[in-house]
């Protein structure tokens, strides 16, 4: 079995969806692994890394917009606001979803659905700096 570590940054603008599908496929190809599995770590507490649907961006606007009324900014029950309003709100966002994903990999490629991509979910307002990690596994 070979295992392959490799990380990459994303570079966010501010809150959303950023498709990381293609960045992570680029790196399974470098490793060589054929068949196994890869897994996405995102290596921050307010933002996350989710599948979802990739061909029709109103499904990734509705996610977003369901996650600002799940868990709003400006309430006066959070302590937590360090570095603004977004603080608390984007770590119990990154709770609620995940910091990695695991998908198989067969003949060289990510073995996901028809309409699945690999995003990096941005819950903070302004731009970040993302470090993502990938451990590909496999033969």
């Amino acid at each position: 079995m070979h295992v392959h570590h490799e990380g990459f940054d994303v570079r966010t603008h501010g809150k959303g969806l950023y498709e990381i599908t293609d960045a992570a496929q680029s790196k399974i190809d470098k490793s060589g692994v054929r068949n196994g599995t890869v897994t996405v770590f995102v290596q921050h507490t307010s933002c996350s890394i989710v599948i979802m649907e990739n061909a029709d961006p109103t499904a990734r606007r509705d996610l977003e917009e369901f996650f600002e009324r799940l868990v709003p900014e400006d309430v006066d029950y959070f302590t937590h606001d360090a570095e603004g309003s977004d603080d608390m709100p984007s770590h119990i966002r990154m709770v609620l979803t995940r910091t990695s994903e695991t998908v198989p990999i067969g003949d060289g490629k990510m073995q996901l659905g028809t309409w699945q991509g690999v995003f990096l979910f941005e819950h903070r307002s302004v731009p970040h700096r993302r470090k993502l990690f990938l451990t590909i596994m496999g033969e």
